[in-house]
């Protein structure tokens, strides 16, 4: 992934919708800040796995990113309806609803 701004980046999935998002640099950063934390407990995780840890153990630190991961997710979605969205439906782009709604139940699988 190259980004061609600091506070623009675009992932596989934005580059098969053409879209992308201008982000502040606190957004930005905030984001990037959880992920970090996320990668991190992904990494703690397989050296568990490598050292043989007891199942369960494994199991809760498993428990505890997918819920970290459910939490950006939250946070992202919650300024993508602030911005995105809102802004769209300003703007007279009704379709946004449905695309929000996709969303949502894509999220709920």
């Amino acid at each position: 992934m190259e980004d061609k701004d600091k506070n623009t980046s675009e992932c596989e999935c934005c580059c098969l919708s053409k879209k992308t998002k201008e982000r502040s640099t606190e957004e930005y950063q905030k984001l990037i800040n959880r992920l970090n934390r996320i990668e991190g407990q992904i990494r703690g995780i397989k050296r568990m796995v490598e050292n043989n840890a007891y199942c369960t153990d494994i199991l809760i630190q498993s428990s505890a990113a997918g819920a970290a991961l459910n939490s950006f997710n939250k946070e992202l979605l919650a300024n993508h309806i602030r911005t995105c969205v809102a802004d769209d439906i300003r703007d007279g782009k009704d379709e946004v609803i449905d695309d929000l709604v996709n969303t949502l139940q894509k999220l709920m699988k």
